[in-house]
């Protein structure tokens, strides 16, 4: 894939703060209990990264959304849980993209469709401008999944919280 001028411009031109402007303080503070929530009824770890502007290298690459998504999935240590349940949810906010990149003992059991599924969801709700809630109602939905296959309890039951809870916006 070749680079794209008009994602290029797109990146330069944005001011890197716009992605504060949409997720508020009050919003990364919701979200960042709805993890801590969510991760007290299963076994799995969420994290939540929100980006702008991608780094120049990434663009001169024409890097995709996905690829930076697994690229930021293993530089956090998602997938270095004990029970391989970590879920990134990936928001490329410039390019209007949501991906979620799943370690795989949870992907063995849900699915890409499920993933694929949600990320759509998501772009909806942000179409509209509604950000708050289709990232609220993205981490209920993987709630329900991960409290299904990874429910409190079993050997890791104590384990403490392995990946931090706040969102990270880059």
């Amino acid at each position: 894939m070749g680079m794209d001028l008009k994602r290029l411009l797109r990146h330069l031109v944005l001011p890197h703060w716009w992605v504060r402007r949409v997720f508020s303080p009050a919003l990364l503070r919701q979200i960042e209990q709805a993890v801590a929530m969510s991760e007290a009824v299963h076994r799995g770890e969420l994290r939540v990264v929100a980006e702008g502007n991608l780094p120049l290298p990434a663009l001169w690459r024409a890097q995709s959304p996905r690829a930076r998504a697994i690229e930021l999935f293993s530089y956090l240590r998602v997938w270095d849980t004990a029970e391989n349940s970590g879920v990134l949810i990936y928001l490329q906010l410039i390019d209007r993209r949501v991906e979620i990149v799943a370690d795989r003992g949870i992907d063995a059991r849900v699915g890409r469709e499920f993933w694929d599924g949600v990320c759509r969801q998501m772009e909806m709700a942000f179409r509209s401008g509604d950000f708050e809630s289709g990232t609220l109602v993205a981490l209920a939905t993987i709630t329900e999944a991960l409290r299904l296959h990874f429910p409190v309890g079993g050997e890791n039951a104590n384990e403490l919280n392995e990946l931090a809870d706040a969102p990270l916006l880059l």
